[in-house]
């Protein structure tokens, strides 16, 4: 902004007015607006303002000078002494803009405020050309596809893996940066780096390729579900085995039959583990907190439940906590609440279970699979669902592969090393 109005830009932190001191921030206050002042025209630009601007009176305050409400109270007085020929404009930033006071956004001092949202499809695609033009990007790479998949990331995450995409096609002396070093990059940016060399013992294996089979097959067949992208059961961050969706498009609703979908998504694991294995295990820790969350959020928020109506039976995102009452609904409500969250739980429970009990051989080829190489994209579930056979290379076969070309060729002893015969101490000539 102040490169394009050609005028001096003053910066300053929230936080560099706050001092022990009481005062310090206040007439750092005065300084900073009477050098502007001196310097007009000019942009005055205070970042991170809610560590002075926090809304004032909310009876947490420790008594005696607060700091922060004198620096506060001088950032509000030097905005009311601008005159309208004083030429200077005043631009500060935050991410917590629901924590601020409003004396600060009335008009006439903050009075337009502009939310920076995270990037769409088309932001996405735009963002990754503008970072992918330092590096070199096979023809065959699809952006298209790799923004598809990079829902609620922002320019920084995309930034990040482009950068990371870069790093493993040079460790892997690429000539230019793959398809696949992009997705590998997405993944590690989202959910961490694969551990590869993470050890887990063949009947826990087992137990997570039946897991993210199950995920996979009702995501699969499930006609509301978001498409399967990948399914892999090697470890990534702190969890044992992924399975990857991947969107048609940016969402900013969600209808009753996707929110029924992700339900039914969650369970897949679970119901695979007891069906195949003959136990549960705690790995669906996840699932269940995830399911739990989307089944509640339709009863008490989204209005999605016949028995309670449309009525808001949670928290008010819009009141502060100190303004919410202690009690909303009566114990009767809560009970129903609890029935109708249980209910839709149960009901989709089962119609899980009935969907992967038909497709039950196919879950069992697409575990089996999983066993044998690990990771499979949507094409190659495709093939497994088909019934035919995958032709590339096993981890058993990639690991002796690496084996055999990390060590070292046999070779014929050399001229210059001593006999067996030649005495105690004699070096090899140098020639």
């Amino acid at each position: 902004m102040a490169g394009e109005a050609d005028v001096p830009f003053f910066s300053i932190s929230g936080s560099d007015f706050v001092e022990m001191f009481v005062g310090v921030g206040a007439s750092r206050v005065r300084d900073l607006f009477k050098q502007a002042k001196d310097s007009s025209p000019c942009i005055i630009f205070l970042d991170e303002i809610d560590a002075v601007g926090r809304r004032r009176g909310n009876g947490y305050s420790s008594g005696g000078h607060d700091e922060r409400e004198q620096t506060l109270n001088a950032i509000l007085v030097e905005m009311d002494g601008f005159e309208s020929n004083d030429q200077v404009i005043v631009v500060a930033a935050t991410n917590r803009a629901d924590v601020l006071d409003p004396a600060l956004t009335r008009p006439g001092r903050f009075d337009r405020q502009i939310h920076v949202p995270l990037p769409d499809i088309k932001g996405r695609m735009d963002i990754l050309k503008v970072h992918s033009r330092r590096i070199k990007i096979s023809p065959d790479a699809d952006m298209q596809k790799l923004a598809r998949g990079t829902p609620m990331f922002s320019g920084a995450d995309l930034a990040a893996i482009i950068n990371e995409a870069a790093i493993g096609a040079t460790l892997q002396t690429k000539d230019f940066v793959e398809q696949d070093d992009l997705e590998e990059a997405r993944d590690k940016v989202k959910w961490g780096r694969a551990r590869k060399s993470h050890k887990i013992e063949e009947d826990e294996r087992k137990v997570i390729a039946y897991h993210e089979a199950g995920h996979a097959i009702v995501m699969y067949f499930d006609d509301d579900a978001d498409p399967l992208h990948k399914v892999t059961i090697i470890p990534r961050g702190q969890a044992l085995g992924v399975t990857f969706m991947l969107p048609e498009k940016d969402r900013h609703i969600y209808t009753k039959k996707q929110l029924l979908a992700q339900l039914r998504v969650t369970y897949g694991g679970r119901i695979a583990e007891e069906i195949f294995c003959g136990d549960i295990s705690s790995g669906a820790a996840q699932d269940i907190r995830q399911a739990s969350s989307i089944a509640r959020a339709m009863v008490t928020e989204y209005g999605m439940s016949d028995k309670l109506g449309f009525q808001l039976y949670g928290m008010d995102e819009n009141r502060q906590p100190w303004e919410q009452p202690d009690k909303v609904f009566s114990d009767q409500t809560a009970s129903l609440i609890d029935e109708e969250v249980k209910g839709l739980i149960d009901r989709t429970y089962g119609e899980t279970r009935d969907l992967i009990q038909e497709h039950r051989d196919q879950l069992e080829a697409l575990a089996q699979a999983l066993l044998k190489y690990e990771t499979l994209t949507k094409e190659e579930v495709d093939k497994v669902m088909q019934g035919e056979q995958l032709s590339k290379a096993t981890v058993s076969e990639l690991l002796q592969a690496e084996k055999t070309k990390a060590k070292p060729e046999q070779s014929a002893p050399a001229k210059d090393t001593p006999l067996e015969d030649d005495p105690p101490g004699v070096m090899p000539s140098p020639a």
